[in-house]
């Protein structure tokens, strides 16, 4: 049985180290204003935004499950969605106080298609399978279904995640060559030689763009990942790897996304 809760959370920002597998996660990391961060979500109104848990096989354990529909588009029933892998000081709880809502209510009122978003708690695996607990496969088999029951337009997919979460939407891109109209990744946590490289060809056909600060300790490696993916749209501006950077970029990338998800 599904043990389906919605919850109200007030969520801050979390910021920390974290080393997986011998990458630092968040390598070169610089504490971040709160209040700098909070002033670039857009001041606009919610439209539907659930935090439910879900039971995740593939995972073996509950997990919250995050949905967001812009303001003005109902239940969001027929959109089409992004995925949304978090990063590894962050879980789907943290998603509504990141503002995700309001940066998407922002996308629609600007006239970007609109689209849905979508995301677990996939745990500190770097979106990778460890043992029993695979957090890519609840993102490529459970999150859509969990969508599909709420009528979203699970035929039409795209992946956004930031840090670790970046690592895993452009690895699960590469699992799935075909499966996604387009990735974003803010900061990636990727380094030369790691499977995201390994398997940079994977992503030949897909449209993937890359968004780093110039003062993210991740900088050159994203850089030089850029240069091994076909097409790559890229973004590098002054920023760390820091909310502040990541919500000062959110509006682009949910215009490509959004257009991605609409394009015929």
């Amino acid at each position: 049985m599904q043990r389906r809760r919605a919850l109200r959370i007030a969520a801050g920002v979390t910021l920390g180290a974290a080393a997986l597998g011998g990458v630092a996660l968040w390598r070169g990391s610089r504490p971040d204003d709160a209040e700098t961060a909070a002033k670039l979500v857009p001041d606009v109104p919610l439209g539907d935004e659930r935090l439910e848990q879900r039971s995740s096989a593939a995972r073996g354990a509950t997990v919250d499950f995050y949905t967001a529909v812009p303001a003005g588009h109902g239940d969001g029933r027929g959109l089409p969605v992004c995925l949304v892998l978090h990063g590894a000081s962050a879980t789907a709880a943290n998603f509504p106080g990141f503002g995700f809502g309001r940066f998407l209510s922002d996308a629609a009122r600007r006239g970007v298609p609109p689209f849905v978003l979508a995301g677990a708690t996939g745990g500190r695996l770097r979106w990778e399978p460890s043992g029993a607990d695979d957090p890519q496969r609840m993102a490529y088999e459970e999150i859509p279904a969990w969508c599909a029951e709420r009528g979203f337009d699970t035929t039409r997919l795209a992946l956004w995640g930031w840090s670790m979460g970046g690592y895993g939407a452009l690895r699960l891109a590469q699992s799935h060559p075909g499966a996604y109209r387009a990735v974003a990744a803010f900061s990636p946590a990727v380094a030369p030689g790691d499977r995201v490289f390994a398997g940079a060809s994977a992503l030949t056909g897909t449209p993937v763009a890359l968004w780093c600060g110039e003062q993210d300790g991740f900088y050159e490696d994203v850089r030089a990942l850029a240069a091994t993916i076909p097409a790559a749209t890229t973004g590098y501006a002054p920023g760390a790897h820091t909310r502040t950077y990541w919500n000062s970029i959110t509006p682009a990338a949910f215009d490509f996304l959004g257009r991605a998800l609409s394009a015929a």
